[in-house]
């Protein structure tokens, strides 16, 4: 049996977008019949472990050095390995690529010294982008090449959402599995701002997280549930009729499930994918995190809007459900096995 070993970055700070779209394209290998074996440091975010291990998959620790690297190659027989993250040495890529082992990157607009034979940048748009590649690279760009897991393709719609007219919207609000940037309470005064009724459920990987948001005072009518990170975030998603996330991985996912999504940029590294969704009109831009926690008058005008128009819900919801077709995964999996 060929193996696949996937190489990505995880933890309280890094956050757990880079497994989310390892597991996507996980899936799809070991249909084909492949083992898989995940090198990362899972157990410092206790979820993303256990999404780990509820697919069967095997762990081992990361690893950082070229050194280190190539001895687990050999060690694991490895016959192929995926990287994502930002953290590791250019030196790494090249070390593994020179032992003759296919490999694949998964980057995001800047390549950040990685080097393989496949690079994939399945953010909007990429595909327009003409970067220098490395000798001997094929690049996979756009949102044709999306990574989507098995548990939001079993809950894609058919067809684009109708509109649906509600008195009291629900709401969903998650911003990764660590929420590392403290989004969920700037976000829950916005909302708390607009003066309209809601009804939102909340994730809050910490306690402290849940503490601020649980003590944020309501308005008439506004209701505000804090969960802590679920397995059940696709059911939710489709439950919500306003879906509020970081602007990162798991706004592909939005965009596949058809959901109404309203994004919040948190970081530097998605100002790129965030700015390129919301002139699309495939989502809705609340703000950037930092000018958020500053004033979150410009954030609850789009949120108040969004909230009492379901005309709009709709139309971002549908613009979003026609760019992400749920196959990309299939397309990435074609290539990276021919190279086997």
């Amino acid at each position: 049996m060929k193996r696949v070993g996937m190489r990505c970055d995880v933890g309280p700070g890094a956050g757990i977008g880079h497994v989310m779209r390892c597991l996507a394209l996980a899936e799809e290998v070991r249909r084909r019949g492949v083992e898989i074996v995940f090198v990362c440091d899972a157990h410092t975010v206790p979820w993303a472990a256990e999404q780990i291990a509820a697919r069967g998959i095997g762990v081992e620790r990361a690893v950082s050095t070229p050194d280190e690297h190539g001895e687990l190659v050999g060690r694991l027989g490895l016959d192929a390995v995926v990287f994502d993250g930002y953290d590791l040495d250019p030196s790494v890529y090249r070390a593994v690529r020179a032992t003759g082992v296919p490999t694949l990157a998964v980057v995001d607009g800047d390549f950040r010294g990685a080097e393989a034979d496949l690079l994939v940048d399945q953010n909007l748009s990429a595909e327009l982008d003409r970067p220098n590649l490395p000798p001997g690279t094929i690049r996979l760009a756009g949102l044709q090449y999306v990574m989507i897991r098995d548990e939001i393709l079993a809950l894609r719609p058919s067809a684009p959402p109708a509109p649906r007219q509600v008195a009291v919207p629900k709401v969903f609000a998650f911003f990764g599995g660590t929420d590392a940037f403290g989004a969920g309470a700037p976000v829950v005064h916005a909302l708390v701002a607009t003066g309209v009724p809601f009804e939102a459920t909340v994730v809050a990987p910490t306690a402290d997280l849940s503490a601020r948001i649980a003590a944020i005072q309501l308005q008439p009518g506004q209701h505000v549930d804090v969960i802590a990170p679920t397995d059940q975030l696709a059911a939710a998603v489709r439950e919500a009729d306003l879906t509020i996330s970081a602007s990162g991985t798991s706004t592909w996912e939005l965009l596949c499930l058809g959901a109404t999504g309203g994004l919040v940029c948190v970081v530097d590294n998605q100002v790129m994918g965030y700015e390129r969704a919301i002139a699309t009109g495939t989502a809705a831009g609340v703000g950037v995190l930092s000018e958020l926690k500053d004033d979150p008058s410009s954030a609850a005008a789009v949120l108040k809007r969004l909230l009492t128009d379901p005309l709009e819900r709709a139309r971002l919801a549908s613009a979003g459900w026609k760019l992400v077709d749920g196959l990309g995964r299939t397309r990435v999996a074609d290539a990276l096995l021919a190279l086997i």
